[in-house]
């Protein structure tokens, strides 16, 4: 019916982890995007969609996150071989390890960049430009709410 992908908006030193994907990527190839992947076939699986994303951003960039995600938002789209695709992105904690591109394949180069770079960088398809601003927008609020909570 369709596929599901999670994508990790990973956070370090007010700097994003992005990824070039790889040209061999029959999606978006060349371009900027966050790390993820698709959710495999399972038999049966607590938390799918989280460890699904914490497998697939070790397997490809060697990076540990934190346990506790966020849910930032969701997408849908087709991709240029038509099939259908339903996309998650996750707000995620950077708890350890040296980014690396370890699956030359699917990851040609990593890159840490601030939104502005995101923004602004010719590379960073518009898909790849709204998910780090709303998951800018949700670090915003959270920094608000606790400043208002020390007050």
């Amino acid at each position: 019916m369709f596929i599901v992908n999670v994508e990790g908006a990973i956070r370090k030193n007010d700097k994003w982890l992005i990824i070039k994907r790889s040209q061999k990527e029959e999606h978006a190839g060349g371009l900027l995007s966050l790390v993820g992947g698709k959710v495999e076939l399972e038999v049966s699986c607590s938390d799918v969609l989280e460890e699904t994303l914490k497998r697939e951003i070790f397997e490809e960039v060697g990076v540990t996150i934190y346990d506790n995600l966020d849910y930032v938002h969701s997408t849908s789209f087709i991709t240029d071989q038509g099939k259908h695709v339903v996309d998650v992105v996750f707000l995620c904690g950077f708890q350890s390890g040296e980014e690396v591109p370890k699956s030359p394949d699917e990851v040609e180069e990593i890159v840490w960049l601030s939104s502005y770079e995101v923004a602004t960088h010719p590379n960073a398809p518009v898909y790849l430009k709204e998910s780090i601003a709303r998951a800018a927008k949700m670090i915003s609020t959270k920094m608000e709410v606790v400043k208002d909570w020390e007050d």
